[in-house]
């Protein structure tokens, strides 16, 4: 899993750690230090990722229970790192007074976003992806004792979980869910791209992080869009994969022209395959059969 680096304050520094008494991080995961409200927040959602069950509860739970000045210092942090705010969404993302000034700070993750917007609240900027190697936005002054600590990025917080996409993706108008598509990652492409609306399914597959392993995918589905299979046929990179030509090839989405000029390209035991398919284009099939004939007679 990818490591997210973060810069803890000398302050926070003895509390940090399993190698550190453990007496010392129950303290820490029951809020009982005297630090800054970013500091306090920083390091207990470090402690959320702790070894120790019993800290990590412990962190968690106070966590949630902070109060909204305290919240409201902590957001007041325009480079607040995406990752805390993750957390913040899923401990108080059902709060209305909290999830409004959530939903304000610019550094919202897709699904951070997604989900307040789910709830109702006007999101004030579009969503940040978080690089996986980088450290957070603010830099801060250190010294010789500050230390710096990565938990990992993957691992979530596993209270209050986030509505699953799917659900979310209902309740979206369809100019937001235009944008996710392009900008989303590969669940919500995977989602967006079969949605009733042309105008959402095209917008996902022209996502520049499309793969093309999705793309196989998507050429081998049952796609209602015909645009979303003429994007992929024009892809000059996307076509220069056997798989994907034989893949619209036996799509009956697929513009028949098209169909026929990738049929010439394929191997002879696909060829072979195609012209005893009852599944296809008859047209095809019998293009299949006398390509696989003209082979023979050339030999």
């Amino acid at each position: 899993m990818s490591k997210v680096t973060f810069r803890i304050s000398a302050a926070a520094a003895p509390y940090i750690g399993a190698d550190k008494p453990r007496e010392n991080r129950m303290e820490a995961a029951a809020g009982r230090v005297a630090l800054p409200p970013g500091d306090l927040v920083l390091l207990l959602y470090y402690l959320c990722h702790d070894p120790d069950q019993e800290v990590k509860q412990q962190a968690m739970g106070t966590l949630r229970s902070l109060q909204r000045p305290i919240l409201e210092q902590v957001l007041s942090d325009g480079e607040l790192h995406p990752q805390i705010l993750d957390a913040l969404v899923q401990l108080h993302g059902r709060k209305a007074e909290i999830a409004a000034l959530l939903a304000r700070h610019q550094n919202l993750s897709e699904k951070a976003a997604a989900f307040l917007k789910a709830q109702g609240f006007a999101v004030a900027a579009a969503p940040q992806a978080a690089p996986p190697h980088a450290a957070p936005h603010k830099e801060h002054d250190l010294d010789e004792a500050d230390e710096k600590i990565g938990p990992d990025a993957d691992e979530p917080i596993d209270e209050e979980e986030y509505q699953s996409k799917y659900q979310m993706a209902q309740s979206m108008g369809v100019s937001d869910k235009i944008k996710m598509a392009m900008t989303g990652d590969k669940e919500w492409r995977a989602i967006l791209i079969k949605d009733n609306n042309k105008l959402v399914s095209g917008a996902a597959i022209k996502n520049p992080r499309m793969t093309e392993s999705e793309v196989l995918g998507i050429a081998k589905s049952q796609i209602q869009n015909d645009e979303v299979i003429r994007v992929i046929c024009a892809n000059k990179d996307w076509i220069k994969n056997a798989q994907i030509r034989k893949a619209l090839v036996e799509n009956h989405k697929t513009p028949l022209p098209n169909a026929l000029r990738f049929l010439g390209t394929l191997g002879e035991k696909d060829l072979a395959n195609l012209a005893k398919s009852k599944n296809i284009n008859s047209i095809i099939a019998t293009q299949a059969r006398k390509i696989l004939l003209s082979k023979k007679e050339n030999r």
